[in-house]
């Protein structure tokens, strides 16, 4: 019995104890997350100006091809990889002036998620979440090395830390 219980409070410790959820998951909510149709974000109405404005920016550079690099020297590119993709959605929401890097966007606005926009980031790798969909250049489905994607695929957060605009 008291074994059963040092293991309960082990397992309650661990929980109590992680940075968040495991995954990352599109999960539906009617008039506040967006759908795909097609390679398309569709806003749902009423969703503000900003917000509409990082989908219409996703819109715009979705399936472009991945480039190392792409999106960094301007944000405007023949191919984008994470970061430059990230930079381009966040700048369409009037979020930003200039791209960024996986790194600067580790340390970008505020800790945890966002109500309409959270970027995820670890050395190496970031993506961003917009009313619910994730754009990504990885785990979306099309294979290694695909540009950035709208997706609703789930992927891992392991080693990813979770930031977002103030008030977004």
């Amino acid at each position: 019995m008291l074994r059963r219980l040092a293991c309960f409070l082990f397992l309650i410790s661990l929980s109590a104890c992680s940075s968040g959820p495991s995954h990352w998951t599109y999960q539906y909510q009617p008039g506040k997350t967006a759908v795909l149709r097609g390679p398309y974000a569709i806003p749902p109405p009423k969703l503000p100006r900003r917000i509409q404005g990082a989908l219409h920016a996703g819109n715009t550079i979705s399936n472009k091809p991945y480039r190392y690099g792409g999106g960094h020297r301007s944000f405007s590119d023949v191919g984008y990889d994470c970061s430059g993709a990230v930079s381009y959605v966040l700048r369409g929401a009037g979020l930003i002036q200039s791209p960024g890097t996986s790194e600067s966007l580790r340390r970008y606005g505020s800790p945890g998620r966002g109500k309409y926009i959270t970027i995820y980031s670890k050395p190496g790798h970031s993506f961003i979440e917009v009313a619910g969909l994730r754009f990504d250049t990885g785990y979306n489905g099309h294979g290694k090395g695909a540009g950035p994607r709208w997706t609703t695929r789930p992927r891992p957060l392991r080693g990813f830390k979770a930031r977002h605009p103030p008030g977004w």
